[in-house]
């Protein structure tokens, strides 16, 4: 079952950040619930990579998030996420809890499977219950391959309207306030 953000959680987090680049109509609609907020992780250290990873669990072999990419989860939020580190670590910093899925992260790993992104399709296609909006910590590339460009921004957010699954807006790092 698709973890749910309650609009009250959701909204909770409003005090901490202002969006003022943020389309206010689109503001309206987040408080009434019935989105899913498809969140690439925060900002990585890209240095590092995920060549020698043996499993999920195996963060030392992957690309983490950095300090700041830390700083960014705690102000943004999220709770259903992929299974890599980064994608933990960031809902577990902005929620303090995250519900691990393999949906979440796209699908299998083989890169010639055409359904490959059909999990993560459905996933997104569910509509949260009334008055709530559910959340999904990913990555870029899942993303890119279901909507297409441009790409998501590290600590990026796209608003899907899930009935029409469609994009409806884009938070951007630089909408949120409270950075140092």
């Amino acid at each position: 079952m698709l973890t749910r953000v309650t609009l009250a959680a959701f909204l909770a987090l409003l005090p901490v950040l202002a969006w003022p680049q943020a389309d206010p109509a689109l503001l309206a609609k987040l408080r009434q619930g019935g989105y899913v907020l498809y969140l690439r992780h925060a900002s990585t250290d890209f240095s590092q990579n995920d060549e020698r990873m043996k499993s999920f669990e195996d963060c030392a072999s992957q690309r983490n998030l950095t300090d700041k990419g830390r700083d960014e989860a705690r102000a943004i939020g999220a709770v259903h996420a992929s299974p890599f580190c980064r994608t933990m670590e960031t809902a577990r910093l902005a929620f303090g809890r995250a519900e691990r899925t393999d949906e979440a992260r796209g699908g299998p790993a083989n890169t010639n499977d055409p359904t490959r992104y059909e999990p993560l399709r459905q996933l997104m296609a569910r509509k949260p219950p009334a008055g709530q909006n559910a959340v999904i910590s990913s990555h870029g590339n899942p993303f890119y391959a279901v909507f297409g460009p441009p790409y998501l921004a590290e600590g990026e957010i796209a608003v899907v309207e899930p009935s029409a699954f469609i994009v409806v807006g884009r938070i951007r790092l630089s909408d949120w306030q409270g950075f140092d």
